[in-house]
């Protein structure tokens, strides 16, 4: 493969291409698909210089490393925190930085969160499906590569441009219980069942994945019985099952579900609730479906605003040769030279 590179030395599993996913086929059956955290998807291609639902790298909880080949490659950073170093030195987050050709950029395991994203200048090369590169690994969907990244893969990209480095000021995460709005099917449940739902602190089981997050804590007990007439689902609906534990439908969700949902979560804190780390307590919330749209449309203004929030990193370039010529540490002295270090009267005189 020749041209400019991101080579993917080393990533963890959970990891893939993810853009803002694919729309208009949900009544064919086709997931969307698409970022778990669509502000830390944007909030990075911003930084990028991208538009804001491009596709990038989703890295999930584990660590990974990126190689530049053929030519130097700028990249960003937001989403879950977590070390990163480019030959030692640290790396800011929500900030982009430039690989020269040959540098590696190696990031640690996320910290308080689940999900990182790498977008990178340019493009990423590819072929998209259904007017999307994001991947479902389960129906082989995705481009440049149809399932998980793995170590070896490379990414063809476009060369890093002159320009300068940016970071980005985002608004504090929220805090607090996750919020959802009841229904649709909370009818088939009973009023101790909802309030047991509310009430009741959670857990996301380590078996959950991009399709469903599982849920840990108290049976949620059915009224008439856990099977529906399937009907369509969205990122969020909470469906409960026969064992009474519920799940939460992720971005690989399937488009339809016969399972009664008591719950939706509102769009606003999708993506805060996809960052929750699995074995992290935390509650829900019930809110008004006005209150639900009203969130919905402060999230889209704080994506629209994004590019506002955008500043430069002040840098500077260092004349080498002028420093090694220079005495910059003021009177420095000579281990081999006993005249850089001695008193004039006692060294010998010639």
């Amino acid at each position: 493969m020749g041209g400019t590179r991101l080579v993917i030395p080393s990533i963890g599993p959970a990891s893939s291409v993810q853009d803002g996913g694919r729309f208009g086929a949900q009544r064919y059956g086709l997931t969307p698909s698409g970022a778990m955290d669509r502000l830390s998807l944007a909030a990075a291609n911003c930084l990028a210089g991208n538009t804001q639902m491009a596709p990038a790298v989703e890295i999930g909880p584990y660590g990974a490393s990126f190689t530049a080949r053929g030519g130097a490659v700028r990249v960003a950073l937001s989403g879950a925190l977590r070390s990163a170093e480019i030959s030692s030195r640290s790396v800011p987050w929500d900030t982009s930085v430039t690989l020269a050709d040959g540098e590696t950029l190696i990031l640690g395991m996320a910290r308080g969160g689940s999900f990182s994203y790498l977008a990178i200048e340019g493009t990423i090369q590819g072929e998209p499906t259904f007017g999307s590169f994001a991947v479902n690994a389960r129906v082989g969907l995705g481009s440049p590569y149809p399932r998980p990244l793995q170590a070896g893969d490379e990414l063809s990209v476009s060369a890093a441009s002159a320009g300068t480095e940016r970071r980005i000021e985002l608004p504090a995460a929220g805090a607090g219980p996750i919020r959802a709005t009841l229904g649709p099917q909370n009818d088939e449940f009973s009023e101790e069942a909802i309030k047991l739902f509310l009430e009741s602190e959670w857990k996301i089981s380590a078996t959950s994945d991009r399709m469903g997050y599982r849920l840990e804590g108290p049976v949620i007990k059915h009224l008439h019985g856990h099977n529906i007439v399937s009907d369509g689902t969205v990122n969020g609906s909470i469906q409960v099952p026969g064992n009474g534990q519920p799940i939460v439908l992720m971005s690989d969700r399937g488009t339809s579900g016969g399972y009664p949902k008591i719950a939706t979560v509102i769009t606003a804190d999708f993506g805060r609730f996809a960052q929750i780390p699995a074995g992290t307590a935390f509650r829900f919330k019930s809110v008004s479906m006005e209150a639900a749209q009203s969130e919905a449309c402060k999230f889209a203004e704080l994506l629209r605003a994004l590019p506002d929030r955008l500043g430069s990193i002040a840098s500077f370039d260092l004349n080498v040769e002028a420093l090694q010529d220079a005495n910059v540490a003021g009177a420095a002295v000579s281990a081999i030279d006993a005249r850089t270090w001695q008193a004039a009267d006692a060294l010998p005189q010639e």
